[in-house]
């Protein structure tokens, strides 16, 4: 059981993290979640740069979602960068992302993503890809952490 692997969220919409947030707490996830507003913050936090320097505040991630679509570092060159990362590739990555494009879901499995998933429009929906997350990610599959 993975219950206590911290989650990590990279998504530049404050909205977005507050909805993705909101339904954690809905679906009585108990897992620590930490939130980042762009690429550049997510690969400070995995480094342990900058605000993120302290290992016991900002532990490293069992999972992150990833918005492909954020300013300064994008999705796509955040999620490069992890996958060619040797102390960082076996982390999952789940995409979470507007964009239902074949090109983009392709171009996204073939840079390494675990799964991808396109944001939901209500968050009834939000909420039932979190709880099915949980029961997955969470409750069946392995994941390598620590």
């Amino acid at each position: 059981m993975n219950t206590q692997i911290p989650i990590l969220v990279a998504d530049d919409d404050e909205d977005d993290r507050f909805l993705i947030r909101t339904a954690f707490r809905d679906s009585q996830l108990t897992n620590d979640i930490f939130f980042v507003a762009d690429g550049v913050e997510l690969m400070q936090f995995l480094y342990h740069q900058g605000p993120y320097a302290d290992v016991e505040k900002y532990p490293r991630p069992g999972i992150i979602f990833l918005d492909l679509n954020m300013p300064r570092k994008d999705g796509w060159e955040a999620l490069s960068e992890i996958k060619q990362n040797p102390e960082l590739k076996a982390i999952p990555v789940v995409v979470l992302t507007t964009s239902n494009s074949e090109r983009d879901i392709l171009r996204t499995y073939e840079s390494g993503a675990n799964c991808y998933i396109t944001k939901p429009i209500s968050f009834d929906q939000l909420l039932q890809i979190v709880k099915s997350f949980g029961q997955f990610w969470l409750s069946i599959a392995s994941i390598p952490w620590k």
